[in-house]
């Protein structure tokens, strides 16, 4: 696979100096999760909170988890001591979201050597592979980033599909209840951009280990890999694990809608299609 590495593959280059093991355990209603890397992680693991480092405060616009900003972020990279050459794997809990963002703005800031560890902690420890409460003090490393913007689609091209003006493939990664409208637990109308197509984010996973890229590509049968794709869910996080499903399947041009639903229904003027309950 090309963005994922085995819990295997990792415990047998646990020692490998270019290594750079990233923690980003989370709860991803709270977006708290310092309190359980330090619980316990796997030695060596610098931690990325999910609240405070990949992502940025909630403003007008932008959805419930921003994009943060990104001189930050690069900042935290090189204060890991992680450096262009270095190989980072990134792990969370064993839900994949957490660890899948941190992999996207990874590879936003131009890192090619980055990878999301399958399973994360859980399956680290199904596996009785050692996990510690002791936090590395890295050397702090000069990071320089080399921005793919060309990764991001704005609310102006999502807005262009909503109104039949675009062919691009706008995919909605959230569950098929929120999509048809049935239920919105946290943004103002339940309901799903018009001209997006569902394919749940967790459907890519079992147990929270990505499918083997041929049962990925069934999920995806009759769509041109060579078209570009816009993908979304609630608030940007859970919809990289879809994005990672993609590109391992032959995708080649894969955008993230980085405020996503939420970003969406914070202009008045955007129309939802399936409009359900309000919470307004």
């Amino acid at each position: 696979m090309n963005f994922i590495k085995s819990c295997e593959w990792v415990f047998e280059h646990l020692e490998d100096p270019s290594l750079a093991m990233v923690d980003c355990q989370a709860v991803l209603s709270t977006g708290e999760g310092a309190g359980l890397y330090h619980e316990e992680h796997i030695p060596g693991a610098v931690h990325f909170d999910l609240g405070q480092d990949l992502s940025g405060p909630v403003q007008t616009h932008g959805g419930r988890h921003p994009l943060p900003d990104i001189a930050l972020f690069v900042d935290k990279v090189g204060k890991a001591g992680i450096q262009q050459d270095s190989t980072v794997v990134l792990y969370d809990g064993g839900d994949a979201a957490p660890a899948a963002r941190a992999w996207w703005l990874f590879r936003f800031i131009g890192h090619e050597r980055v990878y999301v560890m399958d399973g994360g902690l859980k399956e680290w420890k199904r596996n009785d592979f050692p996990v510690t409460k002791e936090v590395p003090s890295p050397r702090e490393r000069h990071y320089q980033p080399t921005i793919k913007e060309y990764m991001i689609a704005g609310v102006e091209e999502v807005r262009a599909i909503a109104e039949g003006e675009s062919d691009v493939v706008l995919i909605d990664s959230r569950s098929s209840e929120r999509y048809r409208g049935e239920e919105e637990p946290l943004d103002r109308v339940a309901g799903h951009i018009p001209g997006a197509v569902n394919l749940p984010w967790f459907d890519a996973l079992s147990e929270g280990r990505y499918l083997d890229p041929e049962i990925q590509k069934q999920r995806y049968a009759g769509m041109d890999k060579q078209q570009r794709v816009i993908v979304y869910c609630g608030s940007g996080i859970t919809a990289t694990p879809n994005i990672i499903s993609m590109l391992e399947s032959g995708f080649e041009d894969v955008r993230l809608y980085a405020g996503s639903y939420s970003d969406w229904v914070s202009y008045p003027g955007n129309k939802v299609a399936n409009p359900g309950i309000s919470n307004q």
